[in-house]
């Protein structure tokens, strides 16, 4: 009992210590019988960014390009993730804040599929810290003063330690998933994808009760993609709209 309690322990500093990590940030996780990508980051320590567009306005849409866009600047991507929903333009669905600057405004009111699963939320990064963060609260919390990066997306998975109220433990709706939760001191930024599909009922659980974060938000379901080059995991296809990405500086290993 001891020794798990140690282990327990550990693992809500650094996911590592639970899950024999080999490979950087990330590793396999199964949970009731799905294996997940499960990769995590320290807000305070590692550069955690959003992106949209390159300098001529165009959405990067592709890892790829994104890769070779952070490496002209001197740093390296070493994870990305699909960011939050997003029109045919490639224009986010929900708010949408780079660098402080807003394209996208917050919407608030319910509407049709995922994101306007109420409650839904917003992801953002700032000083530092990290948040999931319902969004009637986030728009009070940042009302007068934006973070440096946000993008909103819904539904919610897990609300202050709650499941998301309408998730169907028996919903039959199967997709592969991909999601971002974060731990309750804004430090531990966990980003997850399943390698098979999965109800959203389950995809919370994960969230919740593996992997003991009190807040996450669901990204998306139909375009799930990750660029984790230590694992040779560059996934294309249709291209993107908002991209999470973590960069390193060169030379620092």
């Amino acid at each position: 009992m001891l020794l798990r309690a140690a282990l327990l322990a550990l693992c809500g500093l650094a996911l590592a210590a639970c899950t024999g990590k080999t490979e950087g940030p990330c590793d396999t996780v199964t949970f009731e019988s799905t294996p997940y990508l499960v990769c995590s980051f320290d807000a305070e320590t590692d550069d955690i960014r959003l992106f949209l567009r390159d300098e001529a306005g165009a959405p990067f849409g592709q890892f790829d390009r994104l890769a070779n866009h952070v490496a002209s600047q001197g740093g390296s991507l070493i994870f990305a993730m699909n960011a939050g929903m997003y029109h045919e333009d490639r224009r986010p669905v929900g708010l949408y804040v780079e660098e402080e600057k807003s394209e996208m405004g917050l919407v608030k009111n319910a509407g049709p599929g995922n994101f306007g699963m109420l409650p839904n939320g917003v992801f953002w990064l700032d000083e530092g810290a990290a948040g999931v963060t319902e969004t009637l609260a986030y728009a009070e919390r940042f009302a007068d003063d934006p973070p440096r990066f946000a993008t909103q997306s819904g539904p919610m998975l897990v609300v202050d330690g709650e499941l998301h109220p309408v998730l169907n433990p028996d919903g039959t709706s199967l997709r592969r998933r991909n999601g971002v939760g974060v731990s309750a001191d804004g430090r531990r930024v966990v980003f997850v994808i399943s390698d098979s599909p999965v109800n959203f009922h389950v995809f919370a659980r994960l969230f919740r009760d593996e992997l003991n974060v009190p807040n996450a938000l669901y990204l998306d379901g139909a375009v799930s993609k990750v660029y984790a080059p230590a694992l040779e995991r560059n996934e294309s296809g249709l291209d993107m709209g908002p991209i999470v990405g973590v960069v390193r500086e060169a030379g620092r290993s």
